[in-house]
């Protein structure tokens, strides 16, 4: 990109990124945000981008490239939400490789951690390459195995608040996650979108309290932000479900 569409991406709101310069540009737009970063901590940023985009490279997200959601929700978390924590972006950008490539992670590690179970054994690689911090960021964010004789969408529920109420951080996680899901749901298309908005609208509330805690570990123009963003997916859900 020359330096004008740099220029460009800087200021431009970040799905209108997606729909221009595609993967490309959330690429780029994550490297100039992490310019922002000292060396060490910038390489680490970029490391965690290219394990996440190994890891879902034949991933798609209805219409696009899975990547681009992992990206959406870390630039958001610098750009909006103004956290510079490097362990909080590394588990950002992974947020769902052990709930999605859990085998591709676990095969990297010995037979007595494979033991433990795929999940266990790719959280500590996970621990290993990065942080045990950064691990435990993406196990509080990660989805459980459901039991299937109950509920699944009313289990997810149950595990978020559950996981929330107990992880401060993580909230900073899910919460751009969430929005990525909830507000850019009007960048969905097809039968995902009805089902995607009956099982996020349920949560709504709940969210908007986590963002508005006190232990939140964001500023207060954020959390407002934060709020507002999730009264707009609420709207959007009302919308699509009526």
């Amino acid at each position: 990109m020359d330096r004008i569409e740099r220029g460009q991406l800087k200021v431009m709101p970040i799905h209108a990124v997606t729909e221009v310069y595609g993967e490309a540009g959330l690429r780029m737009l994550f490297e100039i945000e992490s310019e922002a970063f000292p060396d060490e901590e910038r390489a680490t940023l970029l490391r965690a981008e290219r394990v996440a985009s190994r890891l879902h490279a034949a991933d798609k997200r209805v219409r696009e490239p899975y990547a681009n959601h992992l990206l959406r929700v870390a630039i958001r978390i610098v750009r909006h939400y103004h956290v510079h924590d490097v362990e909080v972006l590394c588990a950002a950008l992974l947020h769902d490789a052990v709930e999605d490539h859990p085998r591709d992670l676990a095969d990297l590690a010995s037979d007595a951690e494979r033991g433990a179970g795929e999940r266990e054994a790719a959280l500590t690689m996970l621990g290993r390459a990065f942080t045990p911090r950064v691990a435990d960021l993406i196990a509080a964010v990660t989805n459980p195995d459901y039991d299937p004789e109950r509920d699944r969408q009313e289990q997810y529920r149950e595990h978020v608040v559950e996981s929330l109420e107990a992880h401060p951080w993580a909230r900073v996680i899910k919460l751009s996650d969430f929005t990525d899901n909830g507000v850019g749901i009007i960048h969905t298309t097809g039968p995902k979108v009805r089902k995607a908005s009956a099982k996020y609208a349920p949560l709504v509330p709940q969210l908007r309290e986590f963002a508005l805690c006190a232990d939140t570990p964001l500023d207060d123009d954020v959390k407002q932000h934060i709020a507002s963003q999730l009264d707009l997916a609420a709207e959007r859900f009302r919308a699509i479900l009526e």
